[in-house]
């Protein structure tokens, strides 16, 4: 881990344990006004991504493959809206995303650019804004996923992954990295050549969403035991 990147990931999580920690102890309408403003970060963006893009004259094959399918440019407006409206299975989503598939874009990055780039700052502003927003809505304004989470985030994950590798099979694209591992390292390189690896995120995701559960499932029990 390189200096950059351990000062960027320090950021991160002083920043979302001082948030959750504030909501946690004082909540109040305060935390409406930030849960929307890191909204507005978070698609912000994404968006400054697509900006950057034009402006800096990227062709048209480039745009299409930069497209907001990767797992954590989907999660960047699901989290927003999750902040937003509050919706329950949004907010379970961007949960289990943000902390099973986004935790781990920010301790292994594929990132070319460094401090003090534009791209440096929007991939970690993006990405540590997920999990900023995951941890503040459930740790910080109690918003525990509910009973049976872990199944309905499990079908919705595959749905989408099977939608992306269909664009990816016809485009040519490697959204979620369904055709090529990152060129950067990461956990997948531990997995084998494909289509192995593939197989094997698959059962290790489905681990890490049962073991985010662990928690709220003893907490649901607790809760329902103090009910009778």
């Amino acid at each position: 881990m390189s200096t950059e990147h351990l000062l960027a990931v320090t950021a991160v999580v002083v920043i979302t344990t001082i948030l959750v920690a504030a909501a946690r102890l004082s909540p109040g309408p305060w935390t409406r006004i930030a849960s929307i403003a890191l909204a507005v970060i978070l698609v912000g963006a994404e968006v400054g991504w697509w900006a950057y893009l034009v402006a800096s004259h990227a062709t048209g094959a480039d745009l299409a493959y930069a497209l907001p399918l990767q797992l954590c440019d989907a999660a960047i407006f699901i989290a927003g809206a999750a902040l937003v409206l509050r919706r329950q299975v949004l907010i379970e989503i961007t949960y289990f995303w943000g902390l099973a598939g986004t935790l781990q874009a920010l301790l292994t990055p594929d990132l070319a650019q460094h401090f003090p780039s534009l791209l440096f700052f929007q991939y970690y502003v993006a990405h540590g804004g997920i999990v900023a927003a995951a941890l503040l809505l459930v740790a910080g304004l109690g918003e525990w996923p509910r009973r049976h989470a872990v199944l309905r985030v499990g079908v919705i994950t595959i749905v989408y992954t099977l939608l992306v590798g269909a664009i990816d099979a016809a485009t040519g694209a490697n959204y979620m990295y369904l055709r090529n591992k990152p060129a950067s390292a990461s956990l997948l390189d531990l997995f084998g050549p494909w289509p192995r690896y593939i197989a094997w995120a698959a059962l290790l995701g489905v681990a890490l969403l049962f073991i985010l559960d662990l928690p709220f499932r003893w907490l649901r029990h607790l809760s329902k035991e103090h009910t009778h």
